[in-house]
């Protein structure tokens, strides 16, 4: 008797504290570790979040439900809207933006219309590990809607960019069941710039607001120099291990389909889920919006944290009154204009002192994470993982990848072979320090000013 009377005491205690755990942890849990972004990094989101809230207008001279502040795009550089009846249920409704102003060719994809028959089709479409792609498992209904999109728009996103000197970035963004269309479709023009005139993948830009679950960790962990991915602090899609179809057929008992997935996944080892590689995650490098703390009420100025996590990619289900109102893109844009705001207050208290990271300096900080990203998914095992001297190689030779676009498009699966240790080491050794060049290129004068070197003579006249 009090035997059995102990283990009822030890299951009654493993249960409390279980409820414990989960019942305190809170969104800004999963990236109490990650750097703050910068201003200049974080900028395009909330511009990108209103041209996504433009696809539902009919009319942007005339809007029905502006954000704060207006829409800020310009009518006439819509140059198509696309809608459920030409789709014809194959893909959610778009427009594509000519933005002069910052230079991009924006494709924006809307979320997910929960009247929309077509929709649920297109999540439906799919089972865990069915539909592979370069060298990963990706989401097969959203991965033949990023085609369609492609094959139907690549004349006229071709156009675009040819018509402006090759120099827009593509950029590709989307919003809950659009994000994973949008990233998917990055990956495909990544790797097949020839399908829009030969855009090269530093051009190649996607953001995923509220970012579905639509690919493998190494091609997440791999693709994280091009798609951007914003979560907006206990927002549910990121978190939910359970397949996009399961999660949609429950969605008028999402609390209980929540609660139920986080037991679950209480008992499953972290080391096991990273050894799964068909389980799929959310794409890219992270931003997380958090502004909410732990018993406090009330939303705090928000602040945005960035990383590109391997282990710990918002696996734990966070149980909150929030977490679907923070899937909401009319949220996620307001809270990231915020954001940005408070990004810009420091810079903005005097203009003669230069900002603490210098641009250079980020741009070398982003490369060298996503560097880390892909050695830490190598240390950890993680199945077909990409290593940064495979991915420099890809990068210097993207023509030749791109040669073969249209057999992998059709067989939806890409074939990767390993580069030679001679070819990696030369790719890494021809990074030059930018100090030595200055040195071999120019030298001061009496003034102390940079002279172009002459050749055949070390003097250099002043003028």
């Amino acid at each position: 008797m009090s035997v059995t009377c102990g283990m009822e005491c030890m299951v009654m205690l493993g249960c409390m504290r279980w409820a414990w755990k989960r019942c305190t942890y809170i969104g800004s849990d999963d990236s109490a570790t990650w750097p703050i972004a910068t201003g200049e990094e974080f900028e395009p989101v909330p511009r990108i979040c209103r041209t996504i809230l433009a696809v539902y207008e009919s009319d942007l001279r005339r809007p029905k439900y502006p954000p704060a502040g207006g829409y800020r795009l310009n009518p006439d550089w819509v140059i198509k809207r696309v809608n459920y009846e030409q789709t014809l249920g194959r893909a959610p409704p778009y427009l594509i933006y000519l933005d002069h102003d910052n230079r991009e060719i924006v494709l924006a994809i809307r979320g997910l219309n929960l009247v929309k028959e077509s929709d649920y089709k297109m999540l439906l479409d799919n089972r865990l590990g069915m539909q592979m792609f370069d060298g990963g498992y990706v989401h097969r209904g959203l991965l033949k809607s990023a085609i369609w999109v492609l094959n139907e728009e690549s004349e006229t996103l071709r156009r675009l960019w040819e018509e402006n000197g090759k120099e827009y970035k593509m950029v590709f963004a989307g919003h809950s069941l659009g994000s994973g269309v949008a990233a998917l479709l990055s990956v495909i023009v990544a790797n097949h710039g020839d399908k829009l005139g030969g855009v090269p993948r530093s051009l190649v830009r996607c953001y995923s607001l509220a970012p579905a679950r639509c690919m493998s960790l190494n091609l997440a962990v791999k693709y994280a120099d091009v798609i951007y991915s914003v979560v907006l602090q206990d927002d549910f899609l990121p978190r939910t291990p359970t397949p996009l179809e399961d999660i949609f057929k429950s969605v008028f008992c999402l609390p209980c389909l929540l609660f139920l997935m986080c037991l679950r996944d209480t008992f499953i080892p972290e080391g096991r889920k990273l050894k799964d590689q068909r389980r799929l995650y959310a794409p890219g490098r992270m931003y997380h919006i958090v502004e909410r703390k732990f018993c406090r009420c009330g939303r705090y100025p928000p602040e945005v944290r960035t990383a590109i996590p391997v282990d710990g990619r918002f696996e734990h289900i966070v149980l909150s009154c929030n977490a679907t109102s923070d899937h909401a893109i009319v949220w996620i844009e307001r809270e990231a204009e915020k954001a940005l705001e408070n990004l810009k207050e420091p810079s903005s208290e005097t203009t003669t002192t230069p900002p603490k990271v210098q641009k250079f300096e980020r741009k070398l900080t982003l490369e060298k994470e996503h560097k880390d990203a892909l050695e830490r998914a190598v240390s950890l095992n993680i199945h077909h993982v990409v290593t940064s001297g495979e991915e420099e190689e890809s990068s210097c030779n993207t023509e030749a990848a791109s040669s073969s676009g249209d057999k992998s498009l059709e067989t939806c699966k890409d074939d990767t072979e390993d580069s030679s240790e001679k070819e990696i080491s030369f790719c890494k050794n021809a990074r030059t320090n930018w100090n030595e060049v200055v040195e071999k290129l120019f030298r001061r004068n009496l003034s102390r000013k940079m002279l172009l070197k002459q050749h055949g003579s070390d003097s250099i006249t002043d003028k």
